[in-house]
C-alpha cells in the first residue's frame, strides 16, 4: 500500500488524472480503491492490538487527552515510516482530535497489513517516480491545507519551504523524527530559510538514548539475518567490531568501550560486514569496495540512500536505504513508544502553546521528557523513589521534577 492515507477527511485519486493536487476528485470515505489487499486490515488490526500492548506511553496519552481533545483544529500531514507502530501514533493523534494525512518517508518502509489497518485509501506499489506525487497529496484536508507537520528527515518540510510557500503562514509547527532531519532544520535555521517554528523531537532523551540506541541494537541485526540468514557473532560473543569515527569525544567513548577504531580505508579490507550509520555521503566509496572481501555484506542505517557508492561483487541489502526497514520491521514497538510519545508531546505543545515557539529550533522541556520515561516503568515494573520534602529542598530542585539540567548528558 503506498502511504497515502486519510483519517478524519477526503482521500485523492491517483495521479493518471494530470491534474495539480489541489484539482484531484476526492475518494469517498470507506472507499477501498487502491488498497493493495484490503483483506490484510484484521491481521493489521490484531498486529495494532499487540503492538499497543507495548506502548505505554501512547496509550497514556490517550487516557490523558482522548477526552480534552488538544489537537482538535490540527490538521498534521506525517511523513514517517507507515509501520505497525506509526498506526498506533496515527491513531492516537486522531483519538486526541486531529485530522491526520500520511504518507512514509521511505518506498521500502511500509508494512502493508498496517497500512491496510488504518487506511480508508491507498495507492499499491509506491515507487520513487509516485513518491513526490505521495507527498503532495498530504498537503491537502476537507476543510483547508496542513496547517501542523510531523516529518521524519524533513522530507515535507522542505516540500512546503520550496515548492509551497504560499502554506507556511498557515502552519503552526513542525515536529522532527530523525538526526538527518534535525541537521537540516539547523542548516535552514542557519541560512534564513526555516519559516515555522520547530520542535527537535529527535534530541529528547526519550527518543534519542533508547530509539537510537536499543532500536537499532535489535532492529540492525535482525534485518541483516533475515535478509542473508547469516550467522552474525555479536561483540559479546567474541566478534571482532571496527569503529570509523570523526568525532574525538565519540573515538574516545568507542575505544573505552574496547571497540577498535580506524578508517574507512584501513577497515575495508578486514570487515564481513559493513554497516554505514551517518547520514553523511560517500562514507563507503568504490575504492574500498574493491578492497572489500568477495560476498561482503553492506547496508546502511543512515536515514537516506547516499552513504554507499555501491562496486563489484558485494551483497548490498535494502538498495543502500534502512536495512531495518526495508529488510525486516523496524524498531520493537516499545521503544518508538518512547519515540512517538516525545511526537505527540511536541504536536500538543506546537499547537496549544504557539506563544512559546517562535521560528526557530526548540527542544521539548525536560519535564516533558521525564514524564515520557515515567510513563514506561510500569511495563518493565520499575519502582521509582520519591524525594522528600527534606531532600528536595536539600538538593534545590521540585519534589517532582525537573531533576537534571537541560545541559546534562545522560
Amino acid at each position: 500500500v503506498k502511504a497515502v492515507s486519510e483519517f478524519n477527511g477526503p482521500q485523492y485519486s491517483s495521479p493518471s488524472s494530470g491534474a495539480q493536487p489541489h484539482e484531484k476528485q476526492l475518494v469517498p470515505l470507506g472507499s477501498v480503491e487502491g488498497v493493495a489487499d484490503i483483506g490484510l486490515a484484521a491481521w493489521g488490526q490484531k498486529a495494532l492490538d499487540i503492538a499497543e500492548n507495548e506502548m505505554p506511553g501512547l496509550m497514556r496519552m490517550r487516557g490523558m487527552y482522548s477526552a480534552s481533545k488538544p489537537l482538535k483544529g490540527a490538521r498534521i500531514a506525517g511523513c514517517l515510516h507507515m509501520t505497525v507502530e506509526t498506526a498506533v501514533l496515527i491513531e492516537t493523534l486522531v483519538a486526541l482530535g486531529a485530522e491526520v494525512r500520511w504518507f512514509s518517508c521511505n518506498i521500502f518502509s511500509t508494512q502493508d497489513h498496517a497500512a491496510a489497518a488504518i487506511a480508508k485509501a491507498g495507492i499499491p506499489g509506491e515507487t520513487d517516480e509516485e513518491y513526490p506525487w505521495c507527498i503532495e497529496q498530504t498537503l491537502r484536508f476537507k476543510d483547508g491545507p496542513l496547517n501542523m507537520i510531523l516529518d521524519d528527515g524533513d522530507n515535507l518540510t522542505n516540500l512546503i519551504h520550496t515548492k509551497y510557500p504560499q502554506l507556511l503562514s498557515g502552519i503552526r509547527g513542525i515536529s522532527e523524527e530523525t538526526t538527518t532531519g534535525v541537521h537540516n532544520l539547523y542548516k535552514m535555521m542557519t541560512n534564513g530559510i526555516l519559516k515555522v517554528p520547530a520542535i527537535n523531537v529527535n534530541d529528547s532523551v526519550t527518543k534519542s538514548k533508547f530509539d537510537n540506541l536499543y532500536g537499532c541494537w535489535e532492529s540492525l541485526i535482525d534485518g541483516i539475518k533475515r535478509a542473508t540468514d547469516v550467522m552474525i557473532a555479536l561483540r559479546g560473543f567474541g566478534a571482532r567490531v571496527i569503529i570509523t569515527e570523526i568525532d574525538s569525544i565519540n573515538a574516545l567513548q568507542a575505544a573505552m568501550e574496547g571497540y577498535e577504531v580506524t578508517t574507512m580505508d584501513e577497515a575495508c579490507k578486514e570487515g564481513n560486514i559493513f554497516v554505514t550509520t551517518t547520514g553523511c555521503v560517500d562514507i563507503i566509496l568504490g575504492q574500498h569496495f574493491e578492497q572489500m572481501k568477495d560476498d561482503a555484506i553492506v547496508c546502511n542505517i543512515g536515514h537516506f540512500d547516499v552513504e554507499i557508492d555501491n562496486g563489484r561483487r558485494i551483497i548490498l541489502l535494502a538498495e543502500g536505504r534502512l536495512v531495518n526497514l526495508g529488510c525486516a520491521m523496524g524498531h520493537p514497538s516499545f521503544v518508538m513508544s518512547n519515540s512517538f510519545t516525545n511526537q505527540v508531546m511536541a504536536q500538543i505543545e506546537l499547537w496549544t502553546h504557539p506563544d512559546k515557539y517562535p521560528i526557530g529550533v526548540h527542544f521539548l522541556p525536560k519535564k516533558l521528557d521525564e514524564a515520557v520515561a515515567e510513563a514506561h516503568l510500569g511495563k518493565l515494573n520499575v519502582k521509582l523513589t520519591k524525594l522528600t520534602e527534606k531532600q528536595a529542598q536539600y538538593l534545590g530542585m521540585p519534589i517532582d521534577g525537573p531533576f537534571k539540567p537541560d545541559h546534562y548528558r545522560y
